[in-house]
């Protein structure tokens, strides 16, 4: 479980490579104090994807890419010294500052506009007709792992507001027009609808 804080913005130090075992291997580096929080087997979050430590050596780590994970994530497109977005699983005790974030995608979004406003932002980003149903207006969303509020929806798109501080300490800072991102809708949301169509399911004769 995460909460879309991101506690540092890490670096891709290898690109994805054969594991030999059917998935691919990367190897991500990052600093001391973050690497504290980690050991092996510990799940640690890269642009808002759980993933699974399976070396560690103090400052840098590698995170198994599963044939799963691969099909849902660009992850297995990620280019040496590309920037990340890395936060550590939560512990017990820590603050809850954003909302729960699985670090399961849902999705992979593209971004349309990008709105520069001084120090401030606002970004556009495509909406499946598969996730509509689970983004509401100041709602929460996480993208790349970022926890964020829909400031705006539309039928086919979104838009999320974001302040200096989330543009100075995340990936969602450089983010061009075009660029490709992960997207998690609100797990709420999901199991609400699956209760739902439960509760409405006609009652089987007996």
């Amino acid at each position: 479980m995460f909460t879309g804080i991101v506690r540092e913005i890490g670096q891709v130090l290898t690109e994805p490579t054969t594991s030999g075992r059917g998935g691919q291997r990367l190897r991500v580096g990052f600093g001391a104090d973050l690497g504290g929080r980690l050991e092996i087997g510990a799940s640690l979050a890269v642009d808002g994807v759980c993933l699974t430590v399976v070396e560690l050596d103090g400052t840098s780590a590698s995170v198994e890419l599963s044939p799963e994970t691969l099909r849902r994530t660009r992850l297995g497109a990620l280019r040496r010294s590309e920037p990340v977005n890395l936060e550590p699983a939560l512990r017990l005790g820590d603050a809850l500052g954003g909302h729960w974030v699985q670090g399961h995608v849902d999705g992979v979004l593209r971004l349309l506009e990008r709105r520069d406003l001084s120090e401030h932002r606002e970004l556009t980003f495509s909406l499946p007709g598969e996730l509509a149903p689970y983004l509401v207006e100041k709602g929460s969303v996480a993208i790349d792992g970022v926890s964020l509020t829909v400031a705006r929806r539309h039928d086919d798109r979104f838009r999320v507001a974001l302040v200096p501080h989330t543009l100075a300490q995340t990936t969602l800072g450089v983010r061009r027009v075009g660029d490709r991102v992960h997207c998690e809708v609100d797990i709420l949301a999901k199991y609400v609808e699956q209760l739902l169509r439960r509760t409405q399911r006609p009652t089987e004769a007996r």
